[in-house]
């Protein structure tokens, strides 16, 4: 026999709102292919549509107010894909000031202090350092552009030391959202398709090995429990991954 009673009751498919506020972690799962280096081995995914693209597969779960513990996934471009006149991937250039300004949100940098300090703090051994990073992010939603799949939830921007909003986000305060302005309308004629069940509750693969424990800036603690205890970082990663 099964009792039922105890059973959590599955969690609402409603997406996030757009233009939510929200203290993230976000966790690299791995997609089989090799990065560059030993630490990356094994992290990266192919693009679905073929080609030389080559990603990472992030998850970011929400980390206190009224959408904790929800989640949203996005790729972000490695490698392939359209190059600029230098022959340099324009898309792994977006994903790079992404990846930069998450680290400066989680430790409370100044974007522009370009101290020996702090520049320290931007250099990865490699891109799985990332994983297990906490930071203020803008959440939006995307509009799909496929008439067989529901709109989704995406990292609309990092939220960055400084902002209004920054110090209140990593408090675990609850600020009032900002749509985003710039969202695309839905085609006309891609009728209205509830998303699918698992489009917000799929079971994620397993998150890379030793996922590392990244500092919030100590002067904007969190004003939410305490999570579980992080894993240990990986052998010989930098110091300030530590706090």
């Amino acid at each position: 026999m099964y009792d039922m009673n105890d059973a959590e009751l599955p969690r609402s498919s409603d997406l996030i709102p757009d233009g939510t506020f929200a203290k993230v972690t976000m966790v690299i799962r791995p997609g089989g292919i090799d990065g560059q280096g030993e630490v990356d081995r094994g992290l990266l995914k192919a693009s679905r549509s073929g080609g030389d693209t080559k990603m990472i597969d992030a998850e970011f779960t929400v980390l206190a107010g009224p959408h904790a513990k929800r989640k949203f996934w996005q790729n972000f471009t490695v490698t392939g894909g359209k190059v600029d006149e230098h022959g340099v991937s324009i898309a792994w250039k977006i994903s790079k000031g992404n990846f930069r300004a998450m680290i400066d949100s989680a430790l409370g940098l100044d974007p522009q202090d370009m101290s020996e300090a702090a520049k320290a703090k931007r250099v990865l051994r490699g891109l799985a350092d990332l994983s297990g990073i906490t930071f203020a992010a803008k959440i939006k939603v995307e509009a799909s552009t496929n008439a067989e799949y529901g709109d989704q939830n995406r990292l609309d921007r990092v939220v960055l030391p400084g902002e209004p909003e920054y110090a209140r986000i990593m408090a675990g305060e609850l600020v009032p959202p900002s749509p985003s302005t710039h969202r695309a309308p839905r085609p006309a004629s891609a009728p209205s398709v509830a998303a699918p069940a698992w489009a917000n509750t799929g079971a994620p693969r397993a998150s890379v090995t030793a996922a590392l424990a990244w500092a919030a800036p100590a002067a904007a603690p969190s004003a939410q429990p305490a999570p579980p205890p992080p894993q240990a970082p990986l052998a010989n990663g930098p110091a300030w991954l530590n706090g």
